[in-house]
C-alpha cells in the first residue's frame, strides 16, 4: 500500500504540472490568440486559469472529500479532451495529440486514486 500511495503521489503531482503551469510558463499572447483560433472570447482563457488551480487543489489536498476529488478528476478529463479536439479541429492533427499526454498520466492517476480509496473494486 505504501508503494502504492508514492506512485499516486508522483503521478498525481506530475498530472497536475502537467495540467495546470502550461498556463503560467506559455506566452499569453499565443494561448489568447489559440483561444480565440477556436471561437472562444478572449476571457475564457482566464476562466480556465482559475478553474484549473481549483481543481488542482481539490486534488491534492488530502482532506478534501472523494466526492470533489471525483469531479476535480472528471473536469479534468473533460478539459483535456476538449482541448485535444479543439486543437485538432483548430491546427491540425499534430497539435491535437498534445492534450492527450497529460490526459494519459491523469488516467493513471485516477487509477492509483481509485485503487487507494475503493481497493475492493480496483484489482
Amino acid at each position: 500500500m505504501q508503494k502504492e500511495k508514492r506512485i499516486y503521489w508522483i503521478i498525481t503531482i506530475i498530472a497536475m504540472a502537467l495540467i495546470v503551469l502550461p498556463s503560467y510558463f506559455a506566452p499569453k499572447a499565443y494561448l489568447i490568440e489559440a483561444i480565440k483560433k477556436m471561437g472562444f472570447p478572449a476571457y475564457f482563457a482566464l476562466e480556465l486559469d482559475v478553474l484549473k488551480i481549483v481543481g488542482a487543489v481539490i486534488i491534492l489536498i488530502p482532506a478534501i472529500a472523494t466526492m470533489f476529488k471525483e469531479w476535480a478528476y472528471v473536469a479534468f478529463g473533460i478539459l483535456l479532451l476538449s482541448a485535444s479536439l479543439g486543437h485538432w479541429v483548430a491546427d491540425g492533427p499534430a497539435k491535437g495529440i498534445a492534450p492527450l499526454v497529460p490526459f494519459a498520466v491523469l488516467c493513471i492517476s485516477y487509477y492509483y486514486f481509485r485503487k487507494l480509496n475503493y481497493p475492493n473494486e480496483v484489482s
